[in-house]
């Protein structure tokens, strides 16, 4: 039976090795809050004391943190104590320069890793449907492909190291930039005297539709399972979006690419934030686009 490390046990983290354990896989987890690794263990995880137990007879190591300092902290800690050949995957969502360093400091220990973030959120998480964006070498990939089986809908190979980073942060730059865009529509057809399903039913059939209008339209009633039905509970929740639009400008920053529009979403979405939004779902930028104030 394969042994798999899970460091990182939060929102996304736990349903994703409940999934493992569903599929008859040994899974020992780790995380820094108590109250995770109490769920973890009713999700039937084994519970180890630290990430350096976590990793001690681990055939593989997943891990799902907040940032790229914390991956390259515990990457530190448990390169070292991993048994020869254990295969890394890191499903964070962090720059591309940490996971290339990740990737780096992997390889010099011998190992195989992959960086593998993901799309579809908390619900993808439970249901075991999360599209997983993979970058790494092909004999690392076709290690990990059954790996992340169990918790996936799809799995992308999108190249070398830090190649699955560079594809999370552009599509998630393409959802921002296009959730304000149906956002601004649906604001000016108000304005314009327009009901939110005439609307609906021209831009989800013509030139305008995406997926922010087809499938997570942000006014109630067109899409009845979108946030906007529910309050803006996430979801996908604004702060999430905020990190991955400043991920995005940094990498743009740093490779020389041209990003106005990315820029901007990123403005709006600190704007956002700032206003108390950060749990909101993101799809409420709408009500920051309409001048109100949070409730």
């Amino acid at each position: 039976m394969t042994n798999i490390a899970f460091i990182g046990l939060g929102n996304m983290g736990n349903p994703m090795a409940a999934n493992l354990v569903r599929a008859g896989l040994h899974v020992t987890g780790f995380d820094l809050v108590a109250e995770n690794l109490k769920t973890a263990s009713a999700n039937g995880l084994a519970i180890a004391d630290s990430a350096l137990a976590a990793v001690e007879d681990a055939d593989v190591v997943i891990t799902m943190l907040p940032a790229g300092q914390h991956v390259l902290s515990v990457y530190g800690e448990v390169l070292e104590k991993a048994r020869a050949q254990t295969l890394f995957i890191d499903c964070s969502t962090i720059d591309v320069d940490s996971a290339r360093f990740a990737h780096g400091l992997a390889a010099e220990k011998g190992m195989l890793s992959i960086d593998a973030p993901v799309s579809g959120g908390v619900g993808g998480a439970e249901a075991g449907t999360l599209t997983f964006m993979a970058g790494g070498s092909d004999e690392a990939f076709k290690l990990a492909e059954p790996i992340l089986d169990p918790m996936a809908g799809r799995i992308v190979h999108c190249g070398d190291g830090g190649a699955g980073q560079a594809a999370k942060i552009c599509n998630n730059m393409i959802l921002g930039i296009s959730m304000i865009a149906a956002g601004e529509a649906f604001v000016l057809a108000e304005k314009l005297g327009l009901s939110h399903q005439a609307l609906f039913d021209v831009a989800s059939t013509s030139s305008g539709q995406c997926w922010s209008i087809n499938t997570y339209c942000p006014v109630p009633g067109p899409v009845p399972t979108s946030p906007a039905n529910n309050d803006y509970r996430p979801g996908f929740a604004a702060a999430l979006m905020l990190k991955d639009l400043k991920l995005a400008q940094d990498a743009a920053q740093s490779s020389g690419a041209v990003t106005p529009l990315g820029a901007s979403a990123a403005q709006l979405y600190a704007l956002f934030n700032a206003a108390g939004e950060g749990g909101t779902d993101f799809s409420g930028i709408i009500n920051f686009l309409r001048g109100q104030e949070k409730k």
